[in-house]
């Protein structure tokens, strides 16, 4: 599913710099604006940010300390990695996920509106909130029983040498 979703957010990235474009040219020609041009690109920014990082951790693009990470034997990689993603990732995805559902819900139930004159409604880019980090959390779990199964010799490591030298 991330892989999909991946996929169709890299033509968000060309929205975004039409939109962008659009409105640099709206703004220096006609010197005319709106808010709301300005908050779609936001928004566009946070479902490409948001909606991608399940993608990234899909992809074994995600930030290490890949000078330290290096030098350890696989097997040290393998579980830090599962520590990492027990102890951290996995337990900030839940906790985001809790913590902003409030947010989007509040947002959705009163319509609420960005208090700039021209703004957008607020609940589709708390959505992204939402979705993000359950995207992310659900790429978590299927990275955390492949590494297992990896470990346990089940499986072969399915991201091979970009985890470094053996």
């Amino acid at each position: 599913m991330n892989g999909r979703v991946g996929r169709l957010i890299y033509w968000l990235v060309l929205v975004v710099v039409l939109v962008s474009s659009t409105n640099a040219v709206i703004r220096k020609v006609f010197d005319s604006s709106s808010n709301a041009w300005l908050e779609l690109q936001w928004y566009l920014f946070s479902a490409i940010f948001m909606g991608c990082a399940g993608y990234v951790l899909l992809n074994n693009e995600h930030i290490r300390i890949d000078i330290v990470n290096s030098h350890l034997d696989r097997g040290t990689r393998n579980w830090i990695e599962v520590v990492g993603q027990v102890l951290f990732l996995l337990p900030l995805c839940v906790i985001m996920l809790y913590e902003s559902w409030p947010y989007f819900l509040d947002a959705f139930v009163t319509g609420e509106m960005s208090s700039n004159a021209g703004g957008l409604i607020r609940w589709p880019v708390k959505l992204m909130m939402i979705v993000g980090f359950g995207l992310l959390l659900a790429q978590g779990l299927s990275e955390l029983v492949k590494r297992v199964a990896v470990m346990r010799g089940l499986i072969p490591d399915p991201h091979g040498e970009k985890s470094g030298p053996h």
